[in-house]
């Protein structure tokens, strides 16, 4: 599958601008507040705590608004309650989505869910329809042009890793979850800067989308999903040839 983009490719170059501009604040304060509350306020004996965390400190959050994110999970300040919400569906050509909401009001967004599949050429489906497609994975990506490919893949496996793929420009680099905080760590480490790195829903399998108008349509509706303030994550099977993916550029 050398070649190919994932969402998750795709979707960093927006990310990185999405955080300079401070707009996924709101996001990843939900996911400290929900990771505070059910796991407690230590970072250090709660895993999901920490991840949060550090995506906050990608997005540039100041310690402040983190520490009160923490609070509010843990109760010490007065906060709204979120509850973790799963959607599946399909968007165009058959390609499966998953996407990951914080919502404080389900009435509100499991409606406005299923309009952005619709108004997108999706349909939102039943629970349980495509989840099995997916298995949860660390995630991990370096751009292949400062990377050494033996290298890196020692390293990577050494450290939990397993498996090393090339995709294109990067290497894309899977774990368990478990796994994943030491590898991060091991990289760091090793000075190796990663564009990507998250613990997300990985496709068991792809479908490749080599139309242009269709791929078009899929990174719209995944867009769309990005964009919605309850959203925390979408994930979908879909795989973009690079010289498609070019010509969308």
């Amino acid at each position: 599958m050398s070649g190919h983009s994932h969402w998750a490719g795709i979707k960093y170059k927006k990310a990185a601008a999405d955080a300079k501009r401070g707009k996924i604040w709101s996001k990843v304060a939900r996911m400290i507040i929900v990771a505070a509350k059910q796991g407690g306020g230590d970072p250090a004996a709660n895993l999901a705590l920490r991840y949060a965390i550090d995506k906050a400190k990608a997005a540039n959050m100041p310690k402040d608004t983190i520490e009160k994110a923490v609070k509010k999970g843990t109760g010490e300040l007065e906060g709204t309650s979120f509850e973790e919400v799963l959607y599946e569906g399909y968007g165009p050509n058959g390609v499966a989505i998953m996407v990951e909401a914080l919502t404080d009001n389900r009435n509100r967004t499991g409606p406005e869910i299923k309009r952005i599949f619709e108004k997108h050429g999706g349909s939102l489906g039943t629970s349980g329809c495509v989840n099995w497609m997916f298995t949860k994975k660390g995630l991990i990506t370096v751009n292949a042009a400062g990377a050494d490919e033996e290298q890196l893949m020692e390293i990577a496996l050494n450290a939990g890793a397993d498996d090393m793929e090339a995709m294109g420009e990067v290497f894309e680099i899977t774990c368990e979850p478990g796994a994943y905080e030491q590898l991060k760590q091991t990289l760091q480490d090793n000075e190796i800067v990663t564009e990507v790195a998250e613990i997300s829903m990985v496709p068991q399998n792809t479908i490749d989308i080599d139309n242009e108008q269709t791929a078009k349509r899929i990174i719209s509706l995944m867009e769309a999903f990005d964009d919605h303030d309850d959203v925390q994550n979408a994930y979908s099977n879909f795989d973009i040839s690079e010289d498609v993916m070019a010509r969308l550029s």
